[in-house]
């Protein structure tokens, strides 16, 4: 029997459910004032020991001296003070004393002292209490400890404190499940979510407890709930929470409490569980990581910060959409970004949506809320993107659009300590060309064959005629078949292929060769599907997928593939030429010319260096 949901509503119902369910009173516990109590937050005022400084104190070099004695002293009637004391910075005032002379405006003669000026009471006394009276407050309540604060706590006497503590219980549910470090064998994954899920409840000061890995299994599930909801305020419990017939976990909340919500209307998240059991919250996340993801910053993180503790606001910005995105009407979807800033403007460019790629908020840097009562976003419009990262982190990101190629992520590796983040998207060759018409990416790399046997002009010069552009020669690489036995090209009629996306420069690449040697691509099966990257063509060859696909000779050595070339192409980067006056694209453009990165390709093979780092245009 196939399970429903129990119902579904709204993102601003579950929030309102949330919030009115549940009183989110926090417990109270005495730390220590250590490093690791920073980031805590005070549950109650704290308040000074003692007085700092706890008697007067010197605050110069020089001399002690009763104030009243100085009155009439100047240039021409000097005043000697024969009862002076000396002091230097730091030293006790002698009792009966209310002034310091610096020693550079005393005449000393012996143990005589001549000032040319009066001075003022209290004058260079660090009076008792100056920085802090005993008694007084040092901090309030709900006060995010930080490093400063716990230097003044020390000084002043204290040595633990009353913070707030909110404990967090997280069960990952499922047979499919392995720990993290062990390789999942055939119909297994790595249990990940919540793992992810203490990460992000952690920053905001929530102790989190993972709990060992519960098998589909309702009595079992059902025990670790119940110790879950007496050991913690907030219960997680991962996987489970969908219409399967092994999803036990909205019954077993039912049974030992109630279910208020199974279902809200987000993508991705669409199933997750609002529970009580025992008064406590417990919440069913969806197994995909990044529905698990969006239930925790949607729906948990806002009830975290009910309890006291700093939920990250995040930073927005306006920026313009590079794809159209559609959407269901009232459901409230949730789209990751990867967001950079060319000129004086911010671009957002969509990652995948499928809430099984994790490598999409890996690579994300903000997210893009479509509101339920709209059917999407239109490629163009300028949206609200909230930033995932520091604004100046964002702003830090170059957009690279077009073709793939494995030395892009090793080019990432050796800029990023320069201070620039690469942001790749692969959309081929052309997809590139068309992006940086449109000054949606910083650079477009292309390996485009022309008619006449050139590389990338001709594409740029037909269909961005007259735009002032720089190439940037990344390498020239080999293309060629990847197969498990040595396929050459003659040999792909009948065997099973794992193409390019169209307009990339390989599947161009590939027709230009089909065409030249009389090879009916309908001879090929398999030639209609498609994948993004080199590396994407050569696991499908080694799961045995595909028998031959095209691709570079790093991809094929990367997993011990054989590979047949076919072509030697140039493998560019091209850019507007006034980016080059941009410090990210300075600091890509001195890297792909240092040695490291020529040393980085001859390490990966398959592409030749001669050119690498050559500007043309």
């Amino acid at each position: 029997m196939v399970k429903r949901y129990l119902s579904v509503i709204s993102l601003a119902e579950a929030r309102a459910l949330v919030e009115r369910s549940f009183p989110a009173i926090p417990g109270v516990v005495r730390v220590p004032v250590t490093a690791g109590t920073v980031g805590r937050i005070t549950a109650a005022p704290i308040f000074a020991r003692f007085s700092v400084p706890a008697i007067h104190l010197s605050a110069m070099d020089g001399i002690a001296v009763r104030s009243a004695e100085t009155l009439g002293a100047s240039e021409q009637n000097p005043v000697t003070l024969p009862g002076a004391a000396r002091v230097n910075t730091g030293n006790i005032v002698p009792a009966g004393y209310d002034a310091v002379v610096m020693i550079e405006d005393v005449w000393v003669d012996g143990e005589t002292y001549t000032v040319r000026k009066p001075v003022s009471p209290w004058q260079h006394i660090r009076p008792v209490g100056e920085d802090i009276g005993e008694s007084e407050m040092i901090l309030s309540s709900h006060h995010r400890i930080r490093p400063q604060d716990v230097g003044a706590l020390a000084n002043y006497g204290v040595t633990e404190v009353d913070v707030l503590n909110v404990r967090a219980g997280l069960i990952p549910t499922g047979s499919e499940l392995v720990p993290a470090g062990v390789m999942p064998p055939p119909g297994k994954v790595v249990e990940s979510n919540t793992l992810m899920a203490a990460s992000v409840l952690a920053e905001a000061g929530v102790e989190a407890h993972r709990y060992p890995i519960v098998p589909d299994d309702p009595d079992r599930i059902r025990d670790a709930v119940r110790r879950g909801v007496v050991e913690n305020d907030i219960l997680l419990v991962s996987a489970g929470s969908s219409a399967g017939t092994r999803d036990y976990t909205a019954d077993i909340v039912r049974d030992l409490g109630e279910v208020l919500a199974h279902g809200v209307a987000i993508k991705p998240g669409k199933p997750v569980i609002v529970g009580r059991v025992e008064g406590k919250p417990v919440i069913g996340l969806p197994g995909y990581p990044l529905a698990a993801a969006t239930v925790l910053r949607e729906l948990v993180m806002p009830l975290v910060a009910r309890y006291g503790l700093p939920v990250r606001e995040p930073g927005h910005v306006a920026a313009r959409l590079t794809t159209s995105l559609q959407s269901d009407i009232g459901t409230d979807e949730f789209v990751l970004l990867s967001v950079g800033k060319i000129g004086d403007r911010w671009v957002a460019v969509p990652q995948s949506r499928g809430a099984g790629i994790q490598m999409s908020a890996v690579r994300a840097n903000g997210y893009l809320r479509i509101p339920e009562d709209m059917e999407g976003a239109e490629a163009g419009k300028t949206v609200d993107v909230r930033l995932t990262v520091p604004r100046a982190e964002a702003e830090e990101a170059v957009l690279v659009t077009g073709s793939h190629d494995p030395a892009l992520d090793y080019l990432a590796d050796l800029v990023r300590p320069r201070g620039v983040d690469i942001h790749s998207t692969h959309l081929g060759s052309m997809g590139g060309v068309i992006a940086l018409k449109k000054e949606e990416c910083h650079a477009a790399p292309m390996h485009l064959l022309a008619p006449d046997g050139t590389y990338n002009t001709y594409y740029l010069e037909r269909y961005m005629p007259g735009a002032d552009l720089a190439l940037l020669c990344v390498a020239e690489r080999q293309q060629g078949v990847i197969s498990r036995d040595g396929l050459s090209f003659d040999d792909l009629p009948g065997r099973t292929f794992i193409n390019r996306q169209k307009g990339s420069g390989t599947r161009m690449l590939l027709d230009h060769t089909l065409a030249a040697r009389g090879i009916d691509p309908a001879s090929i099966p398999g030639y209609g599907r498609e994948a993004t990257t080199h590396l994407a063509v050569a696991l499908a060859v080694r799961t045995g997928e595909a028998d031959a696909g095209m691709g570079v000779y790093s991809a094929a050595k990367a997993l011990d593939l054989a590979f047949v070339p076919v072509a030697t192409e140039r493998y560019e980067l091209a850019m507007h030429r006034a980016m080059l006056d941009d410090p990210g694209i300075a600091a890509l453009v001195e890297t792909v010319s240092s040695a490291a990165f020529k040393q980085v390709l001859r390490d990966l093979g398959g592409y030749e260096t001669d050119e690498t780092g050559v500007l043309r245009g």
